[in-house]
């Protein structure tokens, strides 16, 4: 089984960087609770963090109205129960918009959720990736899109239609025994007024402009093939890292440098299972890995990986659990989302990180 539907970026070039295969214990806590598959997570300018939800699913189908996922992944099903949470500086959970669309895998995949992917601001203003919509994930009039949400009201209106843009700009090697055809958006960050959003399935970054204009930033797949492109951060460049396919191998993710203008270099290599990707103040990159050293997405596997500008890479915090995203907080440490998928409604959390400052 391949791509992110089964579990569902001025430094000088360090060519060969390898992964410790022993993580580091680190010091980590548990910041908030009774979240519902969260996935990616911003501070808000208000201080609260604001949390990308991928809800509960749901049974609603599209049936034969539109192609659908092929089997074992598909037929989705899905209804409106995703959601955007807001954390308090103390940890308190509340919901800031419900009734998003949320989709779920076949049975015999286990029911894989999606929903909410990621959040960021522009300004004062949330923006969401919405990741579980489409004919193809059982919603027939609603699409995968980014949308901007009133923070007050709970309220929120379509910026684009990502669904439309997957079907009228296709990639030039797709996975067709894997293949989503409105995409499994993954993550999304905010950048001089302007959001990017990363599909790790057909495998690209595109760029959407505040009055709906989608672009392509970079088709991944012509050069890099299936290699299921997920975190995206921003370093003077972009930097992009990848889950790879199933079964997870050894060592085999990698981190790729990408320019503005689309210009892809392999950057670092050696990890496993890239879900997020996160720069601190002294050029050092942080790399969060969903599952080191088992074949598939494995509870106590997950481990954050800082790599610092000279080269050296070392775990600063292991025994996560299927955790999907990360950002760095106010007080300069990491905020993590764990047990992102595949557990019991409202058992997913947000950790707290130690950053070590030295």
């Amino acid at each position: 089984m391949v791509g992110v539907s089964v579990v569902t970026l001025a430094l000088i070039l360090l060519p060969g960087i390898t992964v410790p295969s022993v993580a580091a214990v680190g010091q980590w806590s548990v910041f908030a609770t009774d979240l519902q598959n969260p996935r990616g997570l911003r501070f808000g300018p208000d201080g609260n963090l604001y949390v990308a939800e991928g809800g509960a699913g749901g049974l609603n189908s599209t049936g034969s109205d539109c192609e659908q996922v092929v089997p074992p992944v598909g037929p989705y099903t899905g209804d409106f129960t995703a959601r955007i949470s807001r954390i308090s500086p103390a940890g308190v959970r509340s919901t800031v918009a419900a009734g998003l669309p949320s989709s779920q895998t076949s049975a015999a995949l286990g029911s894989l959720i999606s929903g909410v992917a990621d959040v960021d601001f522009i300004g004062t203003t949330l923006y969401a990736l919405i990741a579980g919509a489409g004919c193809s994930h059982g919603f027939a009039t609603t699409p995968n899109s980014i949308i901007r949400v009133d923070v007050t009201s709970g309220t929120w209106s379509q910026v684009a239609d990502l669904s439309a843009w997957s079907l009228n700009n296709p990639v030039a090697n797709p996975e067709e025994s894997d293949f989503e055809p409105d995409g499994t958006w993954y993550s999304m960050i905010a950048v001089r007024g302007a959001l990017y959003a990363v599909e790790p399935n057909h495998g690209e970054i595109v760029k959407v402009t505040t009055d709906g204009t989608v672009s392509r930033v970079i088709d991944v797949s012509a050069s890099q093939g299936h290699v299921v492109p997920t975190a995206i951060a921003l370093h003077g460049n972009f930097f992009v890292g990848n889950l790879d396919t199933f079964p997870i191998g050894a060592n085999v993710s990698k981190v790729w440098k990408v320019t503005p203008s689309g210009q892809i270099t392999e950057w670092a290599d050696g990890f496993s299972t890239i879900v997020g990707l996160a720069f601190d103040s002294r050029d050092r990159m942080y790399v969060l890995e969903n599952t080191v050293g088992a074949p598939g997405p494995t509870p106590g596997a997950g481990r954050i990986v800082c790599v610092d500008p000279s080269g050296k890479a070392s775990a600063i915090a292991d025994g996560l659990s299927l955790p999907t995203a990360m950002t760095f907080g106010p007080d300069g440490n990491l905020y993590v989302s764990n047990l992102g998928f595949g557990a019991p409604p409202g058992a997913g959390q947000i950790l707290k990180v130690i950053v070590p400052k030295k």
